[in-house]
């Protein structure tokens, strides 16, 4: 009993001060109307071992407050809302454009919006189930509410999620990067140079820059490189606008001939698939945006805009390290994070779309490419992009660390060994999935299909109604019933992803890849 009692009052704190014997000041801070208090532990001694859970309820059967004896949190507020948004925000900015084209504005934006609200609804149940039992890590919620099962549910759901995010951000800079050293070096056709190797450039890239940063003991010293990697997606989104004005419609498409010759000619290919056939006007029906299109590409706009704002298993980490913590403050960093990244979603969706319109591809940048490949403005954007996604992966990979040591060291005090070891193994098996691995989008269009609707809407409501005591919210009040609701509508969104995903594979279609 005791072994179960001290399970479910645990976290990793990543932090490593050890909680003394000795008795030790508590301060008190000031909390929303749902909770009566939450504490906060301050270590006056020396830096300690401490267990990567580390107790944070007093099993004591009449309590009645929740006390967090956490460390105390040093991240900046600013700070947090950059490591968020950084977590939010993911290659599939590159694709929102397309998403639009298949949508039409008015419809996306509505969509854009009804996800967003959501996203930060399922925020809110995460932040009030963590505030009714004092824990702040996903894992130890779903042991709370469900015991084991729960506990690795949560604990492998992350993992699969966020090992598929860093593959596909790794699989951009495979791709992506061998273009940009080539457009620079104007190198017409690709050659056999060690440098122009997309397999070897990930390999340093790796080594280099990612696992350094994945080696740092907390997530908040990474709050620096979070807000350099937003300042470069606000430079794409910048030089999205610029291009509207610049690009003109129906756009100029480049070509090399069989000589190597640069050829151009004025693209007036139909439509296909956006408007129910040929256009014949190409300046009248090309150029003109849509307000709300249905076809059989419309149905995918909805998984990848849910899987646009997946960031869950990343905010409970934020909230352990958030400086002067609590429920109510942690929301609005969660809110302004969501509003941001909302706005630069958008935004990029609209521009990106008003200057291809039904020519836009799934991925924007490669659509600027057809114009003209050595653009100097473009090639810069490219590199941006490639460092936004480079810096997103150690925040990535915080919350996968953090679910492997709750499954396999829950016990255990915090060891350097132990945390380097993790980390290099996740990056090495990431770096093999994207350089052996083919169809490595596919393999993890599923994944994102299965993980990501957990993460986001059923896993927070279901805790949400399991941890809430009956009490004070009964099963047929209006709370618990919405949340009942919000779990219904992530069964159906795993339902349509998965059937989207393999009618296509069936088909060929091959669209069954998602990004974040």
């Amino acid at each position: 009993m005791e072994t179960a009692q001290s399970e479910m009052s645990i976290i990793p704190n990543g932090k490593g001060h050890e909680v003394e014997d000795t008795a030790v000041p508590m301060k008190t801070l000031p909390e929303d109307t749902e909770q009566n208090c939450t504490q906060n532990v301050r270590t006056e001694g020396g830096e300690h071992n401490l267990a990567e859970s580390q107790e944070f309820l007093s099993t004591m059967e009449n309590k009645t407050t929740t006390g967090f004896t956490d460390f105390e949190g040093k991240t900046s507020f600013g700070m947090s809302v950059f490591n968020l948004g950084n977590a939010i925000m993911g290659s599939g900015i590159l694709g929102l454009a397309y998403a639009m084209a298949n949508t039409g504005i008015v419809l996306f934006l509505f969509l854009l919006t009804a996800v967003a609200g959501l996203s930060s609804y399922s925020i809110h149940l995460l932040l009030k189930s963590s505030g009714v039992v004092g824990i702040r890590a996903y894992e130890q919620l779903g042991y709370r509410a469900f015991g084991m099962p729960g506990k690795m549910a949560a604990g492998i759901a992350i993992t699969l999620q966020n090992i598929g995010a860093m593959s596909s951000y790794l699989y951009i800079v495979k791709s992506e990067f061998p273009l940009v050293i080539q457009a620079f070096l104007r190198v017409d056709t690709p050659s056999s140079e060690w440098y122009l190797n997309g397999n070897y450039l990930v390999i340093i890239v790796s080594i280099c820059i990612i696992l350094p940063l994945a080696l740092m003991k907390q997530l908040g010293y990474l709050g620096y490189t979070s807000g350099f990697s937003l300042s470069c997606m606000v430079f794409f989104l910048i030089a999205v606008i610029y291009k509207k004005f610049q690009v003109p419609c129906p756009f100029q498409d480049f070509s090399f001939n069989s000589t190597s010759a640069l050829n151009v000619s004025i693209t007036a290919e139909p439509v296909a698939g956006l408007h129910g056939g040929p256009s014949l006007e190409v300046d009248s029906v090309a150029c003109a945006p849509r307000m709300f299109t249905l076809n059989s590409q419309t149905a995918y706009t909805i998984p990848i805009l849910a899987f646009a704002f997946v960031c869950h298993p990343e905010v409970l980490p934020i909230y352990t390290e958030l400086r002067n913590p609590t429920k109510m403050r942690m929301q609005h960093v969660s809110n302004i994070s969501i509003a941001v990244m909302y706005g630069m979603y958008f935004l990029a969706a609209l521009f990106g779309y008003l200057t291809f319109y039904g020519k836009v591809e799934p991925e924007l940048l490669h659509t600027y490419s057809r114009i003209d490949p050595y653009d100097t403005l473009i090639l810069c954007v490219r590199l941006a992009v490639l460092t936004a996604v480079t810096l997103t992966v150690p925040i990535v990979l915080f919350p996968v660390r953090r679910a492997i040591q709750q499954m396999l060291f829950p016990n255990k005090t915090f060891n350097w060994v132990r945390h380097i070891i993790i980390a290099m193994t996740l990056i090495t098996f990431i770096n093999l999935l994207v350089i052996f691995a083919p169809n490595i989008l596919g393999i993890f269009g599923i994944i994102g299909a299965t993980s990501a609707p957990c993460l986001i809407f059923i896993f927070p409501a279901v805790f949400y109604i399991r941890i809430i005591p009956k009490e004070d919210e009964p099963m047929r009040s209006t709370p618990k019933i919405l949340a009942a609701c919000f779990a219904g509508l992530g069964f159906l969104f795993m339902i349509m992803s998965l059937s989207f995903i393999i009618i296509d594979w069936t088909t060929g279609g091959g669209k069954s890849s998602t990004g974040h």
